[in-house]
């Protein structure tokens, strides 16, 4: 066993801590998708505080730790921390059989990582709207069979019904077909920036009466193309009002009312809790 192997195994078990999860996919999952197989040859530049400077040497033992690694320094694009997608994908709960669509795919890595997860009988589709990247993943997912890069837009045109919509580039709000496209059921978990100062990862569940809405940790991630810019009409959230959101509601099944935190087009955001059926 090389060192590149041990530390892989190392930071599948920290990795599996930060998920908070009792799956133990999660820990075999990061320690067999090789991380370096989706950056491309080293070294590899990484960020760190307020800059980015090069691994020593193309050892894969230094990416095997919580850095970003860049793909597009031009575009500000990485390879997205570990640690934040560990606790994403345990909040998640990828299952066997369960069909993902993955926004915001870059090369592929966490794209792997639903993959294995969503094994036997489930299959991900993985949207990259930077063409150079998505060309990446679709050679770095090759030996995937149940994953798909689509090279385009996700926010241009409706989703595959989904049990899960993981989406890596920051939104004022979903769509409206994101949450048409969720299955009974189904997860949505994006990062939230409705304005300029406020960054939030929010859980969105599909239930019988509506959209559960579950903000819980703090999240940064470059805008995603078509759906980052809030419009003239929009009723924009202060930090403490996104906070206290507990669910979302297209305008046709319900208009605005006292309880919106938040009102983007044909999506808002509520205090009021869904509470499940009985």
């Amino acid at each position: 066993m090389t060192g590149s192997d041990d530390a892989r195994k190392f930071y599948a078990k920290l990795m599996a801590a930060h998920a908070r999860s009792a799956d133990p996919r999660i820990e075999e999952v990061f320690a067999s998708v090789p991380r370096e197989a989706f950056l491309g040859p080293g070294p590899w530049t990484v960020f760190a505080g307020d800059g980015g400077f090069k691994t020593p040497t193309a050892d894969p033992s230094y990416i095997y730790q919580n850095v970003l690694v860049v793909l597009d320094a031009d575009k500000g694009i990485n390879n997205g921390e570990p640690v934040l997608h560990a606790m994403w994908i345990g909040k998640v709960e990828p299952k066997p059989g369960e069909a993902v669509t993955h926004i915001g795919a870059g090369t592929g890595y966490y794209t792997a990582l639903l993959a294995r997860l969503v094994e036997p009988g489930g299959s991900v589709t993985a949207f990259e709207i930077e063409a150079d990247l998505a060309a990446q993943a679709k050679a770095n997912l090759a030996a995937y069979g149940n994953a798909e890069v689509v090279s385009g837009d996700a926010v241009a045109g409706p989703l595959p019904p989904s049990d899960i919509i993981y989406v890596n580039a920051a939104v004022v709000a979903p769509p409206a077909a994101w949450l048409k496209a969720l299955k009974p059921g189904g997860r949505l978990i994006f990062p939230w920036r409705p304005a300029e100062r406020v960054g939030l990862a929010v859980l969105v569940t599909r239930m019988e009466s509506g959209f559960a809405c579950q903000p819980f940790m703090g999240s940064w991630f470059i805008p995603c193309v078509g759906a980052s810019v809030a419009g003239p009409d929009a009723r924009v959230p202060t930090r403490e009002r996104a906070t206290r959101t507990r669910s979302i509601w297209l305008t046709q099944d319900k208009a605005p009312d006292r309880t919106a935190t938040a009102v983007f087009g044909d999506v808002w955001f509520s205090s009021r809790a869904i509470r499940a059926k009985r």
